[in-house]
């Protein structure tokens, strides 16, 4: 593919579009190591001068204080004042150059505002986009192919992957080699340096004990032996419906169904260097054997909701394993929690919400959310937006930054067609594609992993059940990016002002793209000189919020303690109020007695 560039010697503003370019921020191919090149207020600086010579000054209605991560945002981009878009463009190049003074010769050789992407032989359109009164190049590519025009749009891009033709928001069949897998459904899955891992499941109601791994380079399957022996005693059982997760170098398989069940979960380790299998000892009240569950790893603990024990008894408790002190904890949330299910799905976002999709009791499918916020350890049920999916379960989930994408699943009539993905900060659904007929992403009990292809994000989907066991292979590549900036936030933003649902996350309108409030720092209306300065104001104004938000806290404390204290004389009060009234009957009915004996 050749690649024709429209410009050679930059000055402004095409210096500016180059520099977005090169950073990421204009829609054409992100720089995925934006956040490891810059420190994250550095980061969060540029997005912020990117959005005001864009965008330009803050012009929407001023959100309820209450919504503070709102407000925040609101107050920070109307602080910019009318800082002119010229201004804002020179100080985004500034800043960049200090960073990364040799970006411009790298940029040269990649990409340059603007790009014409063009096939040899193609015909190209470059088209202006008329924003706040500014044009802006938009590069649309339009391709002859046996004589119809094919429009290159943000979904159904054709590019090389897999050694043939791509696209966007499809699931394809790469080809594979090696001896696959025997079919199987319920089975863990995991993705280790680019290598994944498939271990046990169910076919024909037999339970596997088996290890595979699929090369993600080389799309090579083979078989991984486990030692046995005096140094390694521990032996795999055969289950289905655990949890494998990756940790370190090592695989945890958690829970699970087995032939002969134990009466607690049982945590096995397969250490990848030494091909061993071990049992961990861990401390604690463990939680029941059961399958089917949810399994999520968060920061050094793994978090574990619901699922069926052996006696096929639905579950709905919760239950976190510190994999450091290797100690079970058993939490009692408040809030409603979901109903007892398995074979549901669960997220993890930002570290600190546990979201819970769907999933079945014995009769019934499900299709509802719920949240809970694993610092104030509270269940609430949002409300979702968009495309909400049908009931399911058996489906398989992963997460792409804000993005949880679900595949598969059934209600006991049908697999699900549909692939959809959640915007964890917006809570909003859509559709990613769907496919036709007893394809094997439309089963249940299949696994699903990311991992990345030439610098890119890839689903990868093994396995399931839908009429027949299967072992097929499939990859799509979505074209939902999480977006640069909701990964400087997710980063940057005390966890104190982040809250689902109950305020809104300062992520939540970032995959909107430009139609969206940005999040930008507070930076006085004539802005220092220095980036230096603008880091230490953005700093200073942080602190200051957390500050802000701990007072608030402490006084809702002081006024709960007052109000109890309160409470407190009220009910003393209302004692001696009674025993007053008690006296006052008592003295009424001795003067009615004396009257009575007077009168006679």
């Amino acid at each position: 593919m050749a690649m024709a560039r429209a410009t050679s010697g930059l000055q402004y503003p095409e210096r500016f579009y180059a520099a977005a370019s090169y950073v990421g921020f204009d829609g054409s191919s992100p720089t995925k190591t934006l956040t490891s090149k810059f420190a994250k207020s550095t980061a969060l600086l540029l997005y912020s001068l990117y959005q005001q010579a864009s965008v330009g000054p803050c012009n929407i209605p001023e959100p309820s204080t209450w919504k503070l991560v709102e407000h925040s945002k609101w107050a920070s981009w109307n602080q910019l004042g009318n800082m002119s878009s010229t201004e804002a463009m020179r100080l985004f190049v500034k800043i960049l150059e200090e960073e990364d003074p040799g970006w411009y010769s790298r940029a040269s050789n990649s990409v340059v505002e603007p790009v014409i992407d063009v096939q040899m032989n193609q015909n190209s359109k470059v088209e202006p986009v008329i924003e706040n009164g500014n044009s802006y190049p938009e590069t649309k590519t339009i391709s002859t192919q046996n004589g119809s025009e094919v429009g290159t749009q943000d979904k159904d891009i054709v590019v090389e992957g897999f050694g043939s033709v791509e696209v966007y928001d499809q699931w394809i069949a790469p080809p594979v080699s090696g001896g696959n897998p025997k079919a199987r459904y319920e089975h863990g899955a995991a993705v280790v340096q680019d290598k994944l891992y498939i271990y046990g499941g169910n076919h024909n109601g037999r339970y596997l004990n088996d290890l595979h791994v699929l090369d993600l380079r080389s799309w090579t399957w083979s078989k991984i032996e486990a030692k046995t022996g005096v140094e390694s005693p521990t032996t795999s059982i055969p289950c289905a419906g655990h949890s494998l997760i990756p940790w370190g170098n090592k695989l945890l398989s958690i829970a699970g169904h087995t032939k002969d069940p134990s009466e607690s979960i049982q945590v096995k380790e397969f250490d990848l260097e030494t091909a061993a299998w071990s049992t961990l000892k861990i401390f604690g009240k463990a939680p029941v054997s059961r399958g089917g569950q949810s399994v999520n790893l968060v920061g050094k603990t793994l978090v574990i909701f619901g699922g069926q024990d052996a006696k096929r008894t639905l579950l709905n408790d919760l239950h976190i394993l510190d994999l450091e002190t290797m100690t079970w904890d058993e939490i009692d949330a408040v809030g409603v929690p979901p109903s007892p299910r398995s074979d549901h799905t669960a997220a993890v976002h930002v570290d600190r919400y546990l979201l819970i999709f769907g999933g079945g009791s014995h009769a019934t499918c499900y299709n509802d959310l719920h949240v809970l916020d694993l610092q104030t350890m509270e269940w609430s049920r949002p409300t979702q937006l968009g495309e909400i999916p049908s009931p399911r379960a058996g489906h398989a989930g992963v997460t792409v930054g804000e993005n949880w994408f679900i595949v598969g699943g059934g209600d006991n009539k049908s697999g699900v067609s549909e692939t959809v993905v959640l915007n964890m900060s917006t809570l909003t659904w859509s559709v990613v594609t769907s496919v036709q007929g007893r394809v094997p992403v439309a089963s249940e009990g299949l696994s699903l992993v990311v991992s990345s292809y030439d610098g890119e994000d890839i689903l990868v989907s093994f396995g399931g059940y839908n009429g027949r066991y299967n072992n097929e292979v499939y990859v799509l590549k979505p074209s939902h990016k999480s977006t640069l900036q909701s990964k400087i936030i997710e980063n940057s933003i005390p966890d104190s002002v982040s809250a689902i649902p109950n305020v809104t996350n300062v992520e939540s309108e970032f995959e909107a793209g430009h139609d969206a409030d940005p999040p930008v720092c507070i930076i006085d209306a004539d802005p220092p000189k220095s980036k230096g300065d603008l880091v230490s104001v953005l700093k200073a104004e942080k602190e200051e919020l957390e500050s802000s938000l701990s007072k608030e806290k402490q006084h809702a404390l002081q006024l709960k303690q007052d109000l109890v204290e309160a409470e407190s004389r009220n009910s003393d009060l209302y004692k001696e109020l009674q025993s007053v009234r008690g006296q006052l009957a008592s003295e009424q009915s001795r003067c009615f007695k004396l009257e009575v004996s007077i009168n006679a």
